[in-house]
């Protein structure tokens, strides 16, 4: 059958893509099994934001009862996780949100979820380069290794010298390098990266497990009380209304669950284990989130973690182990990497499955001749994100990973809706119960959050969107394998 048969031309902007095309076999390898796609999960969501936002939520709005936002977040971002898995497992394709958005929703709106994922995936991986460098120039001081001040930072940040002066940094080279290096291994391809996430994952996993296990023994039953602090008067500063506006900040924590269906076609089963890979990911983090978040609460009053940027770092002061310290910045620096690995990993599937479309320049989807991998893809990435996290400070622009992933979990739960009405029929290997309930819902809670967002934050989305629009209008249109010839 030829492309034209397959993929009928249309000129309307909201021209579907054939679900049979969308799922066709690539150039890439099927060498994910389901604990490999829970690694993944698991690698993207647990970063640094587990120990920091735990103690900024509960000395701010919820208490020791920060333990439930992390448990309501989790409830929110799940339904969200429920509607990415019958999706993932009715179009096992690479390219997530978009790749959903595409058959159900049209072309334009896949753009822009497409367009709009790389505020999360590109933008998302140099924010938390720039944050991996910080932790380990700090640890590589603590064994009396001090790297040049002024290659540690961008040229907007100031940086003390060892002779004591200020001046202004010149690059981040610590970020690039991380990033370079990340990509390498990815370009030699998804199982060898996949085997290199576990490994970073076991590790952080184990530190967490640490700070859990010899903090027990230092919580006060006394911290725990009252458990939900009563309310001041001030929506969200303690009360029930804290409790959910602290599910509100701590919800990002749980984001990069998505990355998982990016790699929809280089699973060995996809239908039955995109959804595995998806949900599992979030329960793992979710008990992880609510143990650690129990014992830190316990171990340190909440009143003292105001305004506290390392809370973990007090917690310890209060047992006689100090070599924790150091094993939490191992832990914060492995996690960082896992997120920078899996979000660079979903960025270079998501241009990948867009250059297949002939929304983007083909070499997008160019695979290696050896690795199967986009490699001309993740070099792109590996110098855009190179040089944002090397010059630029780029702390507010991570904001724009927030809102960005919202967007995308809202079109992903109403693509479910769409597609149940318009493909009633079409098998699903995993269908979310409750009819319209969840999709419902997750499109409710999404919408939300994303209303309590800054203006500045939603100033930058519409701006970011319209210089998408003008690609889309200028080049993707007409050269989409969608569009007449």
């Amino acid at each position: 059958m030829s492309q034209t048969e397959r993929r009928p031309a249309s000129t309307s902007l909201f021209r579907l893509k054939p679900i049979n095309t969308a799922v066709e076999e690539t150039g890439l390898k099927r060498v994910l099994g389901a604990g490999n796609l829970v690694a993944l999960g698991v690698g993207a969501i647990i970063g640094a934001g587990l120990f920091s936002l735990t103690g900024i939520a509960a000395s701010e709005n919820a208490g020791p009862a920060v333990v439930l936002s992390y448990l309501i977040a989790a409830v929110a971002c799940g339904f969200a996780g429920l509607c990415y898995s019958e999706l993932a497992s009715m179009i096992p394709a690479a390219g997530s949100a978009y790749s959903f958005a595409y058959v159900s929703l049209g072309e334009f709106v896949a753009w822009i979820i497409g367009w709009d994922l790389v505020l999360e995936y590109a933008v998302g991986a140099a924010t938390v380069s720039v944050s991996w460098s910080r932790y380990v120039v700090s640890l590589l001081a603590d064994w009396g290794i001090a790297l040049p001040e002024r290659l540690t930072a961008s040229p907007f940040e100031t940086v003390r010298l060892a002779s004591g002066a200020e001046a202004a940094g010149i690059a981040n080279l610590p970020a690039v390098f991380a990033i370079v290096v990340i990509t390498m291994l990815l370009i030699r391809g998804v199982s060898d990266s996949a085997k290199v996430n576990a490994v970073i994952v076991a590790i952080k996993l184990t530190v967490i497990a640490a700070v859990i296990g010899f903090g027990l023994p230092y919580v006060h039953a006394t911290n725990y009380h009252p458990f939900i602090p009563p309310n001041d008067g001030t929506f969200g500063h303690f009360g029930f209304s804290g409790v959910m506006r602290a599910a509100g900040t701590i919800f990002f924590a749980y984001i990069g669950f998505d990355a998982v269906s990016t790699t929809a076609q280089e699973a060995r089963n996809p239908a039955r284990d995109m959804p595995i890979g998806i949900i599992g990911s979030l329960l793992v983090c979710v008990t992880v989130y609510m143990a650690f978040s129990l014992v830190l609460t316990g171990m340190v009053n909440y009143h003292d973690m105001l305004g506290d940027a390392a809370p973990v770092a007090t917690a310890i002061d209060h047992t006689p182990f100090g070599w924790l310290k150091t094993a939490v910045k191992l832990g914060i620096i492995c996690g960082f990497t896992s997120v920078m690995l899996v979000l660079l990993l979903g960025q270079s599937r998501v241009f990948y499955a867009m250059a297949s479309d002939g929304l983007l320049p083909s070499f997008f989807a160019r695979t290696h001749a050896r690795f199967r991998t986009p490699w001309l893809s993740n070099l792109f990435f590996m110098m855009v994100t190179g040089v944002l996290a090397a010059f630029l400070p780029i702390s507010e622009l991570g904001h724009m990973t927030s809102i960005g992933t919202l967007l995308a979990f809202t079109i992903v739960c109403i693509g479910v809706l769409v597609l149940r009405r318009t493909q009633p029929d079409r098998e699903r290997r995993f269908r979310i119960p409750g009819g319209a309930t969840v999709p419902l819902l997750g499109v409710l809670s999404c919408l939300t959050v994303m209303a309590s967002l800054d203006s500045l934050t939603w100033v930058r989305l519409v701006v970011w969107l319209l210089i998408g629009f003008a690609i889309y209008f200028g080049y993707s249109r007409s050269r989409s394998v969608l569009a007449p010839r």
